[in-house]
């Protein structure tokens, strides 16, 4: 009720909206947005655009990976008797981390990094972090204990524990956990160009700003491509994964 009541206190003006000369604009609008234009100088400013958002979506997921595994190690509880010291404070940051969405962080990061990929790529570097940290720690926690504890009683230090035991146990789970964040990530790189992260969402936000509609369907098309691109080659990397 309170939705429909609402209505009423707005100026909506229909008449204006379904005129005749909103119905040209708007019909126009559509004619330009449906005809994508691929002429060849644009054509190869977006297919490099499309290659840098695909750079961007790696690497920014490659660090996360990376530093994702190593903060999940100390936020994890092994076994039963690991005092776990350092638990609660990485979590603390991985939740911090993950909490500031991509384009807060790229809008921080261009400060200091500048416009362009670079920060763009660490924004999306910093969030994954937190995201596949914790993800990560909780597959840690959640391995099957047997083959760690037979290393462990035999007083195999807990490194060598993690690298022989732990780890391997866990190499699926955590290869599906990464392809899933790359599938997001090349999303959320196409749309941090718009605060200046480069890649399609920097010629998005630019040639939408000038209304060029035919130059923003094309690109709208290309990151349409490079997502269903992406999601593809993760589908067979998790079917090679099974065999």
């Amino acid at each position: 009720m309170l939705t429909v009541a609402s209505f009423w206190t707005l100026d909506l003006q229909w008449a204006k909206f379904f005129s005749l000369d909103a119905m040209k604009k708007m019909g126009k609008f559509i004619a330009e947005l449906t005809n994508p234009t691929f002429e060849s100088a644009f054509a190869k400013k977006l297919v490099i655009a499309s290659l840098e958002t695909l750079a961007m979506s790696a690497l920014g997921t490659l660090i996360a990976v990376v530093f994702g595994l190593l903060l999940a190690v100390p936020a994890s509880k092994s076994h039963a008797d690991d005092r776990a010291l350092w638990r609660t404070p990485t979590r603390l940051i991985l939740n911090a981390l993950r909490s500031i969405p991509e384009l807060v962080w790229a809008a921080l990061l261009l400060i200091s990094a500048g416009l362009g990929p670079f920060a763009g790529t660490l924004a999306l570097g910093l969030h994954t972090t937190g995201v596949l940290g914790r993800l990560f720690a909780e597959a840690i926690e959640n391995a099957p204990p047997g083959p760690a504890q037979s290393l462990r009683v035999q007083g195999v230090p807990e490194g060598r524990i993690f690298l022989y035991a732990t780890l391997p146990q866990i190499v699926p789970q955590l290869m599906s956990y990464t392809l899933y964040r790359w599938e997001n990530n090349i999303r959320a790189a196409a749309i941090l160009g718009v605060v200046g992260g480069g890649g399609l969402g920097q010629m998005l936000s630019f040639h939408m700003g000038l209304f060029q509609m035919q130059e923003t369907s094309s690109i709208l098309i290309a990151m349409m491509l490079l997502v269903a691109l992406v999601d593809a080659l993760s589908y067979l990397w998790r079917r090679a994964m099974q065999r």
